[in-house]
């Protein structure tokens, strides 16, 4: 059974006098770079000439180097770039810019875990994973709370790298959560299953599966996208908060017998099999070569994909009725 880290191992202090260098300015980096710098850690942003982002950091009020010179001042290197740009940014970069004796941070295991990117033996890898999006990593950290982390160690160059990684994870808000220890592999191995086959693979293709039943049988469009997309969010609240079974407390008995009798018509034995073998194709590295394969193509699958789901109906509907409430467009 896995325990949350003791308060001890999730000392600050390991970070004191620490330069971070944080890659990437996206959702993950944002949240993180400003959540370093009101926890009193110094923090440069590394960006590449022209970035659109160098202006909303200086906007921020954090300091924007391009990547080899904030790498080569940094005792941190946080790599926060899309998955597929790491292994170039560390090959063409950092690889001779981190001074000895650094270490790099992940904030996912995928690449070291499918040797994608070979760190030098000198430097600590450590990971300090988020469970949440960047937004609410932000969000939580401002409203005093954080979301739960995981964190692990690939190389321990130093000795101290679990302890490093316990001091990273206090200052970006995840001791106020908790935060387990894991390994990079269990952390990769589930946050691709659980991509694939329930928070955006399975779920989407729920909800269009689901729509489209309703629409084709006659019904409302209107009708079928506030069912079958806009409620999800009240049940994924409930579920949050209260578990399964709590949901299952506070739906009403026509629901929970839906449930009960239904659900495992949705998701019965073929549905099982298939996630056996999204996670042997995950475990095996088959996953990791495709995807491989389809970015060198530059990504054609991905984008036919795109496109094809901005044009469906459900888009249209919902864009009209999320006007209605825009609230919504404010985020989680």
């Amino acid at each position: 059974m896995m325990q949350p880290l003791e308060p001890a191992r999730l000392d600050p202090a390991p970070l004191a006098g620490r330069r971070v260098a944080v890659l990437g300015f996206g959702a993950q980096g944002r949240a993180q770079a400003l959540n370093l710098r009101d926890s009193g850690v110094s923090v440069t942003v590394g960006l590449r000439a022209g970035s659109p982002r160098r202006a909303e950091c200086a906007a921020a009020g954090l300091e924007v180097r391009d990547p080899a010179a904030a790498a080569t001042d940094c005792d941190l290197c946080v790599m926060l770039v899309p998955d597929e740009a790491q292994p170039g940014l560390y090959r063409d970069t950092l690889a001779t810019a981190l001074r000895p004796g650094a270490a790099l941070v992940f904030a996912h295991g995928y690449n070291i875990h499918f040797r994608r990117l070979q760190p030098r033996a000198d430097l600590d890898v450590i990971m300090v994973a988020p469970l949440g999006i960047g937004e609410q990593v932000r969000r939580q950290f401002e409203l005093g709370r954080g979301v739960p982390a995981l964190v692990a160690v690939h190389q321990d160059a130093s000795g101290r790298a679990m302890a490093l990684a316990g001091a990273y994870a206090a200052a970006n808000g995840h001791a106020r959560a908790a935060v387990f220890e894991t390994s990079f592999a269990e952390e990769t191995e589930t946050d691709l299953f659980a991509e694939q086959a329930v928070l955006c693979g399975g779920l989407g293709q729920l909800i269009l599966a689901a729509f489209e039943t309703l629409t084709e049988a006659g019904y409302p469009e209107e009708l079928a996208y506030f069912c079958c997309l806009h409620e999800v969010k009240l049940i994924a609240d409930l579920v949050q908060s209260r578990g399964l079974a709590g949901m299952r407390r506070s739906i009403s008995s026509t629901a929970a017998y839906g449930d009960a009798t239904r659900g495992p018509r949705v998701i019965g034995p073929e549905s099982r099999a298939e996630l056996r073998a999204l996670l042997g194709e995950i475990r095996d590295g088959r996953f990791a070569a495709e995807l491989d394969a389809e970015m060198a193509a530059g990504a054609p699958t991905l984008a036919a994909w795109r496109e094809a789901a901005a044009g469906h109906p459900l888009e249209s509907v919902g864009a009209r009725l999320r006007a209605l409430m825009p609230w919504l467009r404010d985020g989680p």
